[in-house]
């Protein structure tokens, strides 16, 4: 028993002598996780380095776009042909994915060889053979009479301008085909397919390995955002945020990255780690200089490393009692098979000396324990050094994210990373420690990155035919310059029918004469009540204007949706009741004040303070108020509350009152515009041209009530099933059909009708329609806006989408976008037509060449949106040229101009006392 204690002892001790030794002698190797923290900085700089236009031409990690989008969302379908060059062997495979509606993947797939003079000879022949070679798979399987995508693995580095396109910058490996470098291998298998006229196949996608790989492993994980190979070469692609790739226009959305890291170092940004074995092995390789990240890593050069190392220690008699062998000193002899054999946890070491025996050396028991530790050390230091670079990228996704902490699937491929046991226990240790804020899940990759290749081409035809039907529903709302000629044109011929006697009847455009007759002169003064009635709130202000300034006081009250749709007498009773909570919250319960009455519906007058609804619009339906005069039902509520008596001198527009507030401050203002909730549009009109209204002199302002046009079915042709839908639902169906396509209160629900559609068409949101995206009215113009906001990035979207129970994609939220653009912009310039219609007219009326005008502005979706404004003004430009249009924004709102119309009616007022 004794002995064997003894035995173990001295067999323990030996083995702590021989690891010291190793230690001491491969000191250099060992690194820290301070070294690896050090050299993760490293990596940033350079992948940063590598997405910068400018930096890029001499950054070393070359961060090539893949031009891969989109990763599989679990609908792709179809039979694809997919070919993987890179390795030893070259691999033809037919994949069929989501066969009979399951999502599943079928292969079939034949190896052929890559001989030396095939892969180091002439570029040409290289293509030729693969060409052949396909050819026979399609013949063998008897494919010749299918029209088949294909996806090419090229597992070199290429710099892509567009997914079927990839020019090699160098090869890699052991590959040296002349004549291949700088140019198009798509191009150069196409050409080599061409001589084969039974071939008729379809290149859809060039793939990197890596991309292969992540793309394999997110068919079955969608949180697969990276993609690792560990093998005969290293490599490793990842999605990075389009805004952040300055080499590929556009910021929306996210693109595959091949980051190519085998380069890291190639510019000495990694000397002070390399040691002299790693740079006697780059010598003797094929590309001096280049690919040093993967030297110190890869299946190709590990094995090649422990040998160097060993003869070393062989050479200063720290093995084999300084025996050689002409084995030891030949290059290739030890492979990484070898290593991944002598580190085996029970095997290990009769391997190594059954390794070491078959190289001509008789090793002790001491020295195959130093060997194996050797072995130990150098692909340890492998797994350091992916781990801070994979560390790097996990960090990048999960600040991109903006996440206190990511989840994460990293995708794995290589025979280094599959072969070797300890390797992936060893990465992934590693990457944990170096990120303790990312939760990562590794997936090893089953079917290698050739049918990546075919999930590539299967996203690529997806992506394509979706992007066919999702432009089919946007171009319904691209407007070309001719239809909004057409729009601007009937829209004035609106106007004319408006304001004649004869047509006034059948007008869509109902042309109502305000009896504002005048425009504020500075001389108005005096302290007036204004009410503002015309959403969901009602607002009543004290104005007192003096000497040019004006000065308000306001409360705001709601109108609850029972009122706004109950009976006329319980709206203008509620209205009144906080007329009498303002008076009593200013102190002026007893004061009798001159009036003025902000109301934004259509309302025919027969004098300024007479008006009659025409009918009710933006969800309000009271009860008997139609066909009545609002201030009579007014005065008869104040009445009813007997409290108070009030002077109600104006019924104002609310695009009155706004063109009134700007017309005080610009005196060449004679247009108001509402783009709100609603839409509508005012404007000084020459007497003589109002058949309506008796008199020639002077002008008087015009409310269009605009929101009516199209009603009579001129704008048909524009109008998509989208806007039916929406007018169907709407409480006044057939009615403000423009308003409907140009106004706040609908543009939400124009959007989520579109949503719906494409959801239903599996184009959006993998087919799941949300209860909540069910909902009317849910989906509010104000989402518009932020979602349209370029300060706004896409995953501040998918937050949005989230609030509406849309559980989006990246891809999602970049459709989502663009539908919102879409809708928006058609408002906007639909909006812009109408107004160069009218200020078109105001030039002819005048006879003017040029014409010089302001336009006082106000509506939520004109302040808010972000892009609104400047497409309207942008079509006004346009459509009426020769005008020369000022939009300025009315700060104070409708309810100001209620109070300067009242004082104006009552300084024109004045002299006609005086007569």
């Amino acid at each position: 028993m004794f002995a064997v204690h003894l035995v173990a002892f001295y067999f323990t001790k030996l083995k702590e002598d021989q690891i010291k030794k190793v230690d001491r002698f491969l000191y250099h190797m060992r690194l820290s996780d301070e070294t690896l923290v050090d050299i993760m900085a490293r990596f940033q700089a350079e992948m940063e380095k590598g997405l910068g236009k400018d930096t890029n031409p001499t950054a070393s990690v070359k961060m090539l776009p893949t031009f891969v989008r989109a990763i599989p969302d679990g609908s792709e379908n179809g039979e694809f042909l997919s070919l993987d060059l890179g390795g030893s062997k070259f691999r033809v495979l037919k994949v069929q994915v989501s066969q009979e509606g399951q999502q599943n993947v079928q292969m079939e797939s034949q190896f052929y060889p890559m001989p030396n003079e095939i892969t180091r000879g002439n570029g040409t022949e290289l293509f030729d053979y693969v060409a052949d070679c396909l050819a026979d798979f399609m013949k063998t399987k008897d494919l010749t009479h299918k029209k088949l995508p294909l996806g090419f693995t090229f597992s070199f580095p290429c710099r892509q301008n567009k997914l079927e396109e990839g020019v090699l910058l160098s090869w890699t490996k052991k590959f040296k085909a002349r004549g291949v470098q700088d140019t198009d291998v798509v191009n150069r298998l196409a050409t080599a397919m061409k001589k084969h006229k039974d071939l008729d196949v379809d290149i859809l996608a060039l793939v990197n390995d890596t991309v292969g790989t992540m793309m394999t492993c997110a068919y079955d994980d969608p949180n697969c955002e990276v993609g690792v190979i560990i093998g005969t070469g290293t490599n490793a692609c990842y999605m990075e945020d389009m805004s952040n790739i300055d080499l590929v226009e556009g910021d929306e959305g996210r693109m595959c990255i091949n980051t190519e890291w085998g380069a890291f170092g190639d510019d000495g940004a990694l000397e002070d780690i390399r040691t002299e074995f790693d740079r006697e092995l780059d010598l003797g390789s094929l590309n001096p200089r280049k690919q040093l990240f993967e030297k110190m890593i890869s299946g190709l050069y590990m094995g090649e490393l422990v040998r160097l190392i060993l003869l070393k220690m062989a050479k200063v008699g720290l093995l084999f009692g300084g025996a050689k062998s002409s084995a030891l000193h030949t290059k290739g002899k030890i492979e990484t098979q070898h290593v991944a054999a002598m580190e085996m946890s029970k095997e290990g070491l009769a391997n190594t000396r059954e390794i070491l025996v078959d190289l001509g050396l008789e090793p002790s028991e001491s020295d195959c324990i130093a060997v194996q530790h050797v072995c130990t050390i150098v692909s340890f230091r492998s797994a350091n050094l992916c781990a801070a670079a994979l560390a790097t990228i996990l960090t990048r996704l999960r600040e991109n994210k903006k996440l206190a902490r990511l989840r994460t699937t990293v995708g794995m491929d290589g025979t280094l990373y599959k072969t070797h046991p300890q390797y992936p226990k060893r990465l992934h240790k590693v990457v944990r420690r170096l990120v303790p804020n990312c939760d990562v899940r590794f997936l090893l990759s089953e079917s290698g990155s050739t049918k990546g290749a075919a999930m590539v081409t299967a996203v690529a035809s997806r992506v394509q035919a979706q992007r066919k039907q999702i432009d089919k529903v946007l171009a319904l709302f691209q407007l070309t310059r001719e239809q909004l000629l057409g729009v601007r044109d009937k829209m004035r011929a609106e106007l004319e029918y408006g304001l004649k006697k004869k047509t006034h009847s059948l007008a869509t455009v109902k042309m109502l004469p305000t009896y504002v007759y005048g425009m504020p002169d500075g001389t108005e003064k005096g302290k007036f009540l204004a009410l503002d009635l015309g959403g969901t709130n009602f607002r009543v202000l004290l104005v007192k204007i003096r000497r040019r300034s004006v000065r308000m006081y306001n409360k705001i009250f709601a109108i609850p949706l029972e009122i706004m749709q109950g009976t006329g007498e319980e709206l203008f009773d509620h209205i009144v009741q906080c007329i009498a909570d303002f008076l009593d919250y200013m102190g002026l319960k007893g004061a009798q004040l001159p009036l003025g009455f902000t109301f934004s519906f259509p309302c025919r007058q027969t004098c300024i303070d007479k008006g009659t609804l025409v009918g009710w619009t933006k969800g309000f339906k009271a009860t008997d108020c139609e066909g009545e005069d609002v201030v009579d039902m007014l005065r008869e509520a104040i009445k009813r509350r007997n409290e108070f008596d009030l002077d109600i001198v104006a019924i104002v527009n609310d695009t009155v009152g706004t063109m009134m507030t700007c017309g005080y401050e610009d005196p060449r203002c004679e247009i108001g515009l509402i783009a709100g909730t609603g839409s509508n549009v005012c404007y000084m009109e020459e007497m003589r041209n109002i058949e309506l209204v008796d008199g020639d002199e002077g002008r008087m302002c015009v409310n269009t009530e605009w929101g009516g046009f199209g009603d009579n079915g001129c704008i048909d042709d524009i109008r998509t099933q989208y806007d039916k839908e929406v007018d169907d639902g709407s409480l006044n169906a057939g009615k403000q059909r423009y308003e409907k396509m140009t106004s706040g209160m609908y543009l939400g629900e124009i959007v989520r009708r579109i949503l719906i559609d494409l959801t239903r068409q599996g184009l959006l949101f993998r087919g799941q329609i949300s209860e909540r995206l069910r909902t009317r009215g849910i989906f509010e113009t104000k989402f518009l806006s932020q979602i349209e906001s370029d300060r706004l990035a896409l995953l501040q979207v998918r937050r949005i989408l989230q609030q509406l129970g849309l559980d989006s994609t990246c891809e999602d939220s970049i459709v989502v976008k663009e539908v919102c653009g879409a809708v928006s912009r058609r408002a906007a310039q639909m909006c812009g037509a109408g107004m160069a219609a009218i200020v078109e007219k105001r030039r002819e009326d005048q006879g003017l060449q040029h014409f010089k005008v302001t336009v006082g502005v106000d509506g939520t979706l004109y302040k808010l949106h972000p892009h609104f404004s400047r497409i309207l003004q942008e079509t006004v430009k346009e459509l009426a040229p020769q005008c020369d249009v000022t939009f300025m924004l009315s700060e104070d709102g409708s309810g100001k101009g209620a109070a300067l119309i009242t004082a104006v009616a009552k300084r024109l007022q004045q002299p006609r006392k005086d007569i």
